[in-house]
């Protein structure tokens, strides 16, 4: 997929009211209903919002070059700290020139503060207020990681969007746990911003937090606007509540946030969670479903959700979805495909990923424009219809 040109121009001209060359800022362009689509302007270059982050956790997006993932339209990839402190660890790439060198990638990152995967997949936790000790799920090793540290890291990754350090609520929490939880994730945020001081050339996220409880929720958002950060993470969703249930505590959160600041759900999602989060006010996200879904046969497309393994692909000789300007949408069949997949062909992984990674930005690239139209509502009806033509 290549960028329009009527994108391009909206990017490099409308922009320039987000702050000086070098700053952080965001700018909003257009608005329909609760969603807007912008800028946010920063050192290393500008992102179009509603934005969607291909997620390079260990310093690559899986089965893809970057030049690639560039090309596909992606204005920013997402880094991770757990992994990368892990391996190779942060100081060696810091030595090595900082993370955008290491991988290849000059453009912005943002890396995740490493709290969710310390909860998902470490070992031995022991949480205190200090931090959080753990076995790393790679070699045993102890860490202990704190938010002064998390900062460190992501600083000296050399981070562009640096996200504070949180607890990862439990699904389902009562009131009393969440509430418990939010509180100590409050005070990691102020240590984090006390530990981030003014980094040049760097912006810190905020993650609000509180379950799926909106006076909770409401709470958080107004204890992160008084220690002040660039932008606003909403956490703690897609973790078992069901589609319905985020958005209803989208729609308790998002009016709670500023209005001159990014707001970014973690860790979403699926195509129709997308536009239902950008209905709802929602600009950046991040997750693995594109390439993770491309390595399991897995294929998001106008039509809906294609899984390669299906016999009934075998002799089909039409593209993935010809609506996507991308080779691996358009030039291989979905029988070339399925053979691909069931044979556990590498290139299977690989064509498969690189078509998702294209439909999730063709599919950003469409909401910006109908946003800009003021035809939102419009495209999410035809995009429904065709989501739906597949379980037909």
């Amino acid at each position: 997929m290549t960028r329009g040109k009527d994108d391009q121009d909206q990017t490099t001209t409308e922009a320039e009211p987000a702050g000086r060359a070098g700053a952080f800022g965001f700018s909003c362009l257009a608005r329909d209903g609760a969603a807007r689509s912008g800028v946010i302007t920063t050192p290393r270059g500008q992102i179009r919002t509603p934005a969607f982050m291909p997620v390079g956790t260990a310093g690559t997006v899986k089965a893809m070059l970057p030049g690639t993932v560039r090309a596909l339209g992606a204005d920013i990839l997402l880094g991770n700290t757990y992994h990368l402190m892990l391996r190779p660890s942060a100081e060696r790439v810091a030595r090595l020139g900082g993370l955008h060198n290491f991988m290849n990638w000059p453009h912005p990152i943002l890396t995740d503060s490493g709290g969710y995967q310390v909860m998902s997949l470490s070992e031995l936790r022991q949480m205190s207020e200090e931090g959080v000790t753990f076995r790393s799920h790679v070699d045993g090793a102890k860490h202990h990681l704190t938010p002064e540290r998390s900062v460190d890291i992501q600083l000296l990754l050399g981070s562009d969007i640096v996200m504070v350090l949180d607890e990862c609520t439990p699904f389902p929490a009562t009131h009393a746990v969440a509430e418990s939880s939010l509180a100590l994730s409050m005070r990691w945020a102020a240590r984090c911003k006390t530990a981030f001081a003014d980094a040049p050339g760097h912006a810190l996220f905020g993650i609000v937090q509180g379950g799926v409880y909106p006076d909770l929720r409401a709470r958080s958002a107004a204890q992160l606007q008084e220690i002040g950060f660039h932008g606003y993470a909403v956490g703690g969703l897609a973790v078992g509540e069901g589609q319905q249930a985020m958005f209803d505590t989208l729609d308790a959160t998002v009016p709670h946030l500023p209005q001159d600041k990014p707001r970014y759900l973690m860790g979403v999602g699926k195509p129709a969670d997308l536009l239902g989060a950008v209905m709802r006010g929602i600009d950046m996200f991040d997750c693995v479903l594109p390439t993770r879904s491309g390595r399991t046969g897995q294929a998001f497309t106008s039509q809906g959700v294609l899984n390669l393994r299906n016999a009934r692909h075998a002799e089909d000789q039409s593209p993935l979805d010809p609506a996507i300007d991308c080779p691996a949408s358009r030039d291989y069949s979905r029988a070339y495909l399925h053979h691909l997949v069931k044979s556990k062909e590498i290139l299977g992984a690989m064509l498969l990923s690189w078509h998702n990674l294209a439909y999730y930005q063709h599919l950003m690239a469409e909401m910006r424009s109908a946003i800009a139209a003021g035809a939102l509502s419009a495209l999410a009806a035809r995009l429904h219809a065709g989501w739906a033509e597949n379980s037909r």
